[in-house]
């Protein structure tokens, strides 16, 4: 916003706010479909960049070896919070999409978690990436 960073790839809950207000431009974003609070702002593969699909994910992590029954209440209680149309429309306010529900379990959590970490690895690996 004040002219020292040419681009950033950033999530749209942290820019809507600024896009909207128009003091920072989008290009572009990183999903393989446009996001339902902003439909004005193309896709990567619209934009020209095919298959540069990063999503931004949340979940919530218990310790392992957590009860069975601790993570079926509190995974029933976010699921309920994300199903409050209040909380779904503060969400999409800000440009997060929420799941629908059969994606909202741990279940799915931890096979996107899979899928992510497969998906992510070989390229983390041959760029020679490391934590600092």
């Amino acid at each position: 916003m004040a002219g020292q960073i040419d681009m950033i790839v950033d999530q749209t809950s942290n820019s809507m706010a600024h896009i909207r207000g128009g003091k920072i431009r989008a290009y572009a974003v990183t999903a393989p479909t446009r996001v339902p609070s902003a439909p004005d702002i193309p896709t990567v593969d619209e934009a020209g960049i095919p298959g540069f699909h990063i999503l931004l994910w949340n979940g919530l992590w218990v310790p392992k070896g957590s009860p069975k029954d601790a993570i079926a209440k509190l995974s029933a209680a976010a699921m309920d919070a994300l199903a409050d149309p209040a909380v779904r429309k503060r969400l999409t306010d800000v440009g997060l999409e929420v799941p629908p529900r059969e994606r909202q379990t741990a279940e799915a959590l931890g096979a996107f978690h899979k899928a992510e970490i497969a998906k992510w690895w070989p390229i983390i690996k041959a760029a020679a990436i490391k934590a600092q």
